[in-house]
């Protein structure tokens, strides 16, 4: 599933349509996570865009009416293509078409939606987010305020959304291995040291994903069609029996809310 990395990278990829005029658009198959709004090809004939942000791991087009919020799902994922290009893919699912170009969504396991919204707060797959860990409140402060109330392993409790957005399985995975600390500890038993280097660590994996464009393990790909290179520097992801690159003893595999949970028994506490 592409994470915040991925839909960051993305969303960079397709910065250069902010101001940009949507003229048309063409929806080959509605039925996505959600089906896709009937009037939705009506609505965005000469949708111009303002800008175009990010919140969690939704993609935001911003008009002045309207806002078309993005999730690429569990496979999804946006190409820019010239206008006249006849290029199609299968589960090319909906086309935005521009005076020279067009970004096409792409979504083979289709758990990905196009959502028209015109109060993009308020919007039932975002009001209820949590922080973004790349913004200042997101700190060891808050991170300890949330830990002590909980006793949820810490690697949940960083993956709810609604504690905070964007960190998904591979990122937790790393971010606890750079912070030393065992993904199955309970989360009220982290010291607020231990929260306090565990966000630095998190800003800091995060923002390393980034530079290098994400994580291409199978489906991602940037809009550019550019790979993510993070995949060279995973530590602890998908590395399961080999040798931890700071003791050398074997990181385990484990099962943590039906996901892949990877890590050193002897390096994490």
């Amino acid at each position: 599933m592409p994470e915040l990395p991925e839909v960051e990278t993305t969303r960079r990829a397709i910065s250069q349509f902010e101001g940009k005029v949507i003229e048309s658009s063409k929806v080959n198959n509605p039925n996505l996570r959600w089906k896709v709004d009937k009037n939705f090809e009506s609505i965005i004939n000469d949708f111009k865009i303002n800008d175009i942000t990010r919140r969690a791991k939704y993609i935001i087009f911003n008009s002045d009416n309207y806002s078309i919020l993005l999730h690429l799902g569990m496979s999804g994922s946006l190409r820019i293509l010239n206008r006249a290009s006849n290029h199609f893919k299968k589960h090319d699912h909906v086309e935005f078409i521009f005076e020279d170009k067009k970004i096409i969504y792409n979504d083979p396991r289709r758990f990905g939606s196009i959502h028209l919204t015109k109060n993009i707060k308020s919007h039932f797959l975002i009001n209820k987010l949590g922080i973004e860990p790349l913004e200042k409140k997101f700190n060891g402060s808050y991170l300890f305020s949330i830990c002590s109330k909980s006793r949820a392993p810490i690697k949940s409790l960083i993956m709810n959304q609604k504690n905070v957005v964007g960190v998904g399985n591979i990122y937790a995975c790393e971010s606890l291995f750079e912070a030393k600390i065992n993904p199955l500890k309970e989360s009220s038993l982290l010291s607020e040291h231990e929260c306090t280097s565990l966000a630095k660590c998190i800003k800091k994996i995060l923002k390393n994903a980034i530079k290098v464009g994400g994580t291409t393990l199978k489906d991602f790909y940037s809009a550019d069609g550019s790979a993510g290179y993070f995949k060279f520097k995973l530590k602890a992801y998908g590395r399961e029996n080999e040798g931890c690159l700071v003791c050398d003893e074997k990181i385990i595999k484990t099962v943590q809310n039906q996901r892949a949970t990877f890590y050193c028994n002897n390096c994490q506490i």
